[in-house]
């Protein structure tokens, strides 16, 4: 069998972690069913790292197949501060996955993904803080088209795409549960650091550069719960973060959306079954498609992007 790597992340990602976002782990802390305490007051932090693995192996099989190897690994973590008046989240969500397939050429990604965020707060009243977010997205590796099972077209990269949102505001949290930041003053920069895609004006960009500014509103909902009363719920944790961006100096009718979703059902303390969803609309990134399949690209503009991940794996939380 062939033998799989996963590309380990450049030095330019641990400056990113190191300078952007210091200290920046995810609110993805669904997956941390129990919170544990620093020991400076105020202070939660905590970590997950999940790993699904599916293997098939068909040898002289009459009924057909493929045999194939399939891995997907996520890690979650948070450094959290909350005070009377103050509220300080800073998060990580990394996540890559592949399939490597016999007899097909190229070793495929099912998943990549590097999110950093931090939101900090200073209460106004009983709900409400004055707030201020920083969000980084990327990827770790290329990422291809594939026609054919002999053939590739480089579609990404790593910073390419690459995007920062800066955003101040008030976000309303009526419970530990439930967050809203609505952010009226919000800069987005998108990167495109890979030249050929630059060139070719891929994600929004003018063609032949590497970044682009906009100016807009932005609207953060997150929902994360993990002790339901039911006793039929109790193993589940659920969250789900929609993102909302309107830029004011072009087409701000033209929303950009990013939904997320994990379900994850605890089965024993370290295996887990879960749910991970990802819809994404964004007018300026082209889809291109083959409708008819003629191998001939006929079909290029604006679609829904949409992910699931389902998956049995085992889980270690510190």
């Amino acid at each position: 069998m062939r033998k799989v790597f996963l590309p380990a992340p450049s030095l330019l990602v641990i400056l990113l972690i190191g300078n952007i976002a210091f200290g920046q782990f995810q609110e993805t802390t669904e997956k941390l069913k129990a919170f544990k305490p620093d020991s400076l007051t105020g202070w939660k932090k905590g970590i997950a790292l999940g790993i699904n693995v599916n293997q098939t192996s068909l040898t002289n099989w009459a009924a057909g197949g493929q045999s194939s190897f399939a891995l997907n690994s996520v890690f979650s973590g948070f450094i959290n501060y909350k005070s009377p008046n103050t509220s300080w989240v800073n998060t990580v969500d990394l996540g890559y996955g592949i399939l490597s397939q016999e007899n097909v050429k190229y070793i495929k990604k099912t998943d990549d993904k590097i999110d950093l965020l931090s939101k900090f707060g200073r209460k106004a009243s009983k709900n409400f803080y004055y707030a201020a977010l920083m969000n980084f997205k990327t990827q770790f590796a290329t990422g291809y088209n594939y026609p054919n099972d002999s053939t590739r077209t480089k579609i990404s990269n790593f910073f390419a795409p690459a995007y920062l949102v800066s955003a101040i505001g008030m976000d309303y949290k009526p419970n530990d549960y439930l967050s809203a930041f609505l952010a009226p003053l919000t800069g987005k920069v998108t990167f495109v650091a890979d030249t050929m895609l630059s060139n070719a004006g891929a994600f929004g960009i003018e063609k032949g550069e590497k970044t682009k500014e906009e100016l807009g509103g932005y609207l953060r909902i997150v929902f994360s719960k993990n002790d339901f009363k039911p006793e039929w719920l109790k193993n589940l944790t659920l969250t789900t973060k929609l993102d909302l961006f309107s830029n004011y100096l072009k087409d701000p009718q033209n929303i950009v959306v990013n939904w997320e979703t994990l379900v994850i059902m605890k089965v024993n303390q370290y295996i887990n079954v879960n749910l991970n969803t990802q819809l994404i609309y964004d007018d300026k990134v082209k889809i291109s498609k083959d409708t008819d399949g003629d191998g001939v690209i006929d079909s290029n503009g604006p679609k829904i992007q949409f992910k699931e991940i389902f998956g049995v794996g085992i889980t270690f939380k510190l």
